[in-house]
């Protein structure tokens, strides 16, 4: 199952969104796809950094905390906004329905979907995460981050 990701989310859907291709792609893991170029990884300007992120972040959607962490991770990549990644012990797991939907980044690697559960409904596909990042992002592995364009609020405090 394939969808369409909003633009300007920083999400493992970005590049599909940008170029329209479709969200799974076939290529060698650990090694960039044939899109990567189109994204500046063949000039080196493509960039993806990773780093700690002390402030509280929390994630509400229709009056309830999803998710609520001080130990975030924030990743940092050309041309996206950055992402938060929250640590799956400070996200309420109840909430989550495991998704069929995958895709790849060429920069981060495969990524898996999680459908969020409320009291209105299912939000499909609003947590994404990657269980064997590649190795330039490796300190992402099982940490979730979500849509800001599917849930209500991701704030972060000092």
């Amino acid at each position: 199952m394939t969808a369409n990701a909003p633009a300007g989310n920083g999400s493992p859907d970005e590049d599909e969104a940008r170029d329209g291709q479709s969200a799974v792609r076939s290529s060698v893991p650990g090694q960039p796809s044939a899109n990567a170029a189109a994204h500046g990884a063949a000039g080196g300007g493509h960039r993806v950094e990773v780093t700690a992120n002390r402030h509280r972040v929390r994630v509400i959607h229709l009056g309830v905390t999803v998710a609520d962490t001080q130990a975030a991770l924030t990743l940092s990549e050309t041309g996206l906004p950055d992402v938060f990644y929250f640590p799956r012990a400070d996200v309420n797991m109840a909430r989550l329905e495991r998704s069929a939907h995958t895709s790849r980044c060429p920069f981060k690697g495969e990524a898996s979907y999680y459908h969020l559960l409320t009291e209105e409904g299912v939000v499909e596909n609003a947590v994404w995460t990657y269980e064997t990042p590649l190795d330039s992002v490796k300190q992402i592995k099982g940490y979730l981050a979500f849509y800001v364009s599917r849930v209500d609020r991701i704030d972060q405090t000092s």
